[in-house]
């Protein structure tokens, strides 16, 4: 029912666009749809219609409206109108998203577009750009009410007012001693509840949480995520307020840890989206598949190793795929929770090690319940449709199930182990990529599987033939 909504307000909006009202008429027009149906229409325009709507719309609203379209994107419609017009929309815009946009700008031009925004918004960008990608501080925005923590309610009514009409996140306001240094932050309610003479210092929180600028994104994502403020604020190194990271960009910086971690268990160097070059993605992609191949390679010989047993026994090869394909499950299932719960820096070694046990107890349990669901299944099949005797089939199948059940207790532990020590040499455990764990796991099955098959079928029982 939403997408109809917006597709209708679309349609509409391309129809007054693509209209003959004067400028006057289609502004108003406009200006009554919100700033993100308008920013959804910029991509079905003409390059002329897209000019024809800036030249219409104030830069507030256009401000606005690319706030909510990708910055690659942006930064193509800016190139399409007259350099000031474009650093006045920047100049409006949330500084974070601002710095996005300029990334996507060769560097000549970024600098005049730096140069022609007015002061404050490139003081802004020069703060926000000195960060790293990596680091809290490159998704801050210094959209925020920053007031005197020694005024009284009045006095700070007054700092409001004033900075309110360059700032519109006021529902939180945080406080700064004469350095700038950060001393707390209340909420908008308390102040406007307050009587005039009321010192701050007895409304203000001073337990506030907070974060310094240059600590990496990993760790501090953990303890964004536990707090539920609207706006936490971002600190230099001397621990003077530089700017605030919003809960709509900590929603953001979640999702893209999250993407990210995603690509790395698939198998990628980094996320893809559905506009990058065919090269770029070759190149997220083709290190992992070299590496694979290798690792296939070591696997398809360690099977020729088992040729012997294959030719003696052909019926084996028949099941192959189910051994290998459950150890792989399981190894994928043990690196996504282990993952997950290394996100929590504070783990402590015997946590760890429960965590391993739980794994491993996890997987032989589930395999103990599918090996003997095997056995029985499997050992009818090559009764009813290989002609087999019972004798024959429940050894086969014995061997199976007991394959199953190696091969998933050792897929656990290694699904769980390998991330550990990925934290522990300090790499990112997502590293330890899906593709990977699965083909190490298809290694433990290939040895386990033919490994019993060679043991107990051909040395023990003889059943060769």
């Amino acid at each position: 029912m939403e997408n109809k909504v917006q597709e209708d307000y679309k349609s509409e909006i391309l129809e007054i666009i693509r209209g003959n009202a004067s400028p006057g008429v289609l502004r108003g027009q406009l200006e009554d749809y919100h700033e993100n149906d308008l920013a959804d229409v910029f991509p079905e325009l003409t390059v002329l219609e897209r000019q024809k709507v800036c030249r219409v719309l104030d830069t507030d609203m256009l401000s606005d409206i690319f706030e909510h379209i990708d910055e690659r994107e942006a930064a193509g419609y800016l190139n399409e109108m007259d350099i000031k017009k474009a650093a006045s929309i920047l100049s409006g815009m949330e500084t974070d998203a601002v710095v996005d946009v300029l990334k996507m700008e060769p560097k000549e031009k970024r600098a005049l577009l730096i140069e022609l925004m007015d002061d404050d918004a490139r003081k802004s960008v020069a703060v926000i750009a000195s960060f790293d990608e990596e680091e809290i501080g490159s998704w801050m925005t210094t959209n925020c009410i920053v007031i005197r923590e020694n005024l009284t309610a009045g006095q700070a009514m007054g700092s409001l007012v004033g900075q309110a009409q360059k700032n519109d996140n006021i529902s939180t306001l945080f406080m700064v001693t004469d350095d700038h240094t950060f001393y707390g932050a209340m909420d908008l309610r308390d102040l406007l509840t307050a009587p005039p003479e009321a010192p701050l210092e007895d409304l203000i929180v001073t337990s506030y949480p907070y974060v310094y600028g240059h600590e990496a994104i990993d760790d501090c994502i953990e303890k964004l995520k536990d707090y539920s403020e609207d706006s936490i604020p971002v600190l230099d190194n001397s621990n003077r307020l530089l700017g605030v990271i919003t809960s709509q960009s900590i929603v953001e910086l979640v999702d893209d840890e999250m993407g990210e971690d995603y690509a790395k268990l698939a198998g990628l160097t980094a996320e893809e989206d559905l506009k990058e070059p065919l090269k770029e993605s070759m190149k997220k992609r083709l290190p992992w598949l070299l590496i694979l191949l290798v690792l296939g390679m070591l696997v398809s010989s360690v099977v020729g190793l088992f040729e012997g047993v294959v030719s003696q026994l052909p019926l084996i090869m028949c099941f192959q795929s189910l051994i290998l394909d459950m150890a792989g499950n399981v190894g994928t299932q043990s690196l996504a929770v282990t993952i997950r719960v290394l996100m929590d820096e504070s783990l402590t070694v015997r946590q760890k090690l429960e965590l391993v046990w739980k794994e491993m107890r996890i997987a032989f349990s589930n395999g103990m319940i599918l090996g003997v669901l095997s056995f029985t299944v499997i050992g009818l099949y090559i009764v009813f449709f290989k002609g087999k005797t019972f004798a024959f089939a429940y050894a086969v199948s014995g061997c199976i199930g007991l394959a199953l059940v190696l091969a998933m207790l050792i897929s656990g532990a290694v699904g769980t182990l390998i991330p550990l020590f990925f934290k522990k040499i300090h790499v990112d455990p997502a590293v330890a990529s899906g593709p990977l764990i699965t083909t190490i796991n298809d290694l433990v099955a290939v040895v386990s599987y033919y490994g019993l098959s060679w043991i107990f079928l051909i040395e023990v029982m003889h059943l060769a033939g």
